[in-house]
């Protein structure tokens, strides 16, 4: 089966494994309105998929995913509300699905698209891709969840370097830190991918769910809080004079002077 949502992104079954790609090439697959409102319903609608065990998300053309796409603006709503509203019902969804989601990552998984990719439960990445916090470059701190990511992966040290210096993490990196699961050749990633959400779809289903509730919920603090906090402070920053030079230097492909403003 192939059903599509938006026109930017489809969704393919094949007996317990579906694959939901995000179908943007042009735009990086930069998440603009029409997606985000598409992986609200593909996450939802796969809940509802009793044969489907495995979900691989994955992005067509260059990457993964961009991010946020820039050049839509910010919908004409307070950040936060925006995050809440508009990404927290997929990545919570996909943290609270009884689904194993298995993230396919080649080329960058950059700003809130890198939360998307670290919050499968399992990543495969290809080994010339990279996680990229682009948010220090328009003066903003991670969303999306991100955060709470990197210092479950990274310690605190690592990830608050990681976040200021905006770095573009090598997938050596992350699977030193324990961001992702397994690196391969880019021209192996789909069949590695593939390969273990075979392996995985054949793991007794409700002991699988278990035991991914039971780990998403034993840590100090949830997801859902830091994703929360992340929110309220982006809400703020996304007024600052520093975040519209970072944004217009962004579009002008030119180093932001920001000024603390």
């Amino acid at each position: 089966m192939t059903k599509d949502f938006n026109g930017v992104l489809k969704l393919e079954t094949d007996g317990a494994i579906a694959t939901v790609t995000l179908t943007r090439p042009d735009a990086f697959n930069a998440i603009n309105a029409d997606l985000r409102r598409a992986l609200i319903d593909v996450v939802a609608y796969v809940d509802t998929l009793d044969e489907i065990r495995v979900v691989i998300l994955k992005g067509e053309g260059r990457g993964f995913c961009a991010g946020a796409d820039l050049k839509g603006g910010l919908a004409g709503m307070p950040t936060d509300h925006l995050l809440e509203a508009e990404y927290r019902p997929s990545l919570v969804g996909i943290a609270n699905s009884p689904k194993l989601w298995i993230a396919q990552v080649h080329g960058a998984a950059a700003g809130v698209g890198a939360a998307f990719a670290m919050n499968c439960d399992m990543v495969v990445m290809a080994d010339n891709a990279s996680i990229y916090m682009a948010f220090a470059a328009i003066a903003l701190v991670p969303d999306g969840g991100n955060t709470w990511l990197l210092l479950k992966g990274m310690g605190y040290h690592r990830a608050l370097q990681a976040i200021i210096e905006g770095r573009k993490i090598p997938a050596q990196e992350c699977q030193q830190y324990g961001l992702v699961n397994q690196i391969v050749p880019e021209d192996e990633l789909d069949t590695a991918t593939r390969d273990l959400a075979a392996r995985i779809a054949l793991a007794a289903p409700l002991a699988a769910a278990g035991a991914k509730k039971i780990l998403r919920n034993i840590g100090e603090a949830s997801f859902s809080e830091a994703f929360t906090q992340e929110a309220q402070i982006q809400g703020k920053l996304t007024h600052s004079a520093d975040f519209h030079e970072g944004v217009q230097a962004f579009i002008e492909k030119r180093k932001p002077v920001f000024k603390g403003q």
